[in-house]
């Protein structure tokens, strides 16, 4: 350690990138000189008394075993929330294609967001004629796609990927009725190709729960679903 200590780049010549380089470059020197593992002191990090290098290497692996561990949790959690969101995706599923026509399929669905996806409010836009006499309700509503009360939407429907995070006032008022303040956050799912069966509004009055670097996968496979089961069934 005091050979060490004692190196002066005035009167050596050396610098400290040629001396990291010569460690870097003969591994075995402190095999040759294992006494320097113990004897070395190193600062801690915390401010507090100084440190041999093998506990400063202890430490080291420490850190990053501790930082590995955290990664692999999260990598489980996120594993069991998607296993979580594909049961219930699934469940919906197998309940929709129970079901014998378009008005129990949008109940179904209804049921289904409020329970088993703990919606606070949700809201299914189908594009389709009023005229034809398909039964609206405080979930479904029944529009034109060039109607102006959807208007406030028509960006998003030119997409093809479901939106999170908050709305425009004009699509909250439209979606959960005028001066709304409850819903924090919403998930617009398009439902057909740029919206051409409608679109699915996932209310939730958490500001957080639906955000806009969240995955939207599940969200997309819902909207496939609602979609190929609206086709499927007549609306009369």
């Amino acid at each position: 350690m005091s050979t060490l200590k004692q190196l002066h780049v005035a009167d050596t010549g050396l610098t400290e990138d040629t001396i990291a380089e010569y460690l870097q470059a003969n591994p075995e020197f402190f095999e040759r000189h294992s006494g320097l593992l113990n004897s070395l002191r190193l600062p801690h990090d915390a401010g507090g008394p100084s440190v041999s290098l093998v506990e400063r290497q202890v430490l080291v692996l420490r850190q990053r075993n501790l930082k590995l561990e955290r990664k692999l949790k999260d990598l489980l959690d996120v594993a069991r929330s998607n296993d979580a969101l594909a049961t219930r995706i699934h469940a919906l599923a197998m309940r929709i294609l129970a079901t014998p026509d378009h008005a129990g399929a949008v109940q179904v669905l209804e049921e289904q967001l409020r329970i088993s996806f703990n919606a606070d409010q949700s809201v299914l836009v189908v594009f389709e004629d009023p005229a034809n006499g398909v039964p609206a309700s405080r979930f479904l509503r029944v529009v034109g796609r060039d109607d102006p009360a959807v208007a406030p939407f028509r960006t998003f429907l030119q997409s093809n990927a479901p939106r999170c995070g908050q709305v425009r006032d004009a699509q909250r008022d439209y979606l959960f009725g005028a001066g709304n303040v409850e819903i924090g956050s919403v998930a617009l799912v398009p439902l057909g190709d740029k919206s051409e069966v409608g679109f699915l509004a996932i209310g939730s009055r958490d500001s957080d729960h639906f955000h806009p670097g969240m995955s939207i996968d599940f969200l997309a496979r819902l909207g496939e679903l609602v979609s190929c089961a609206l086709r499927a069934r007549t609306t009369a």
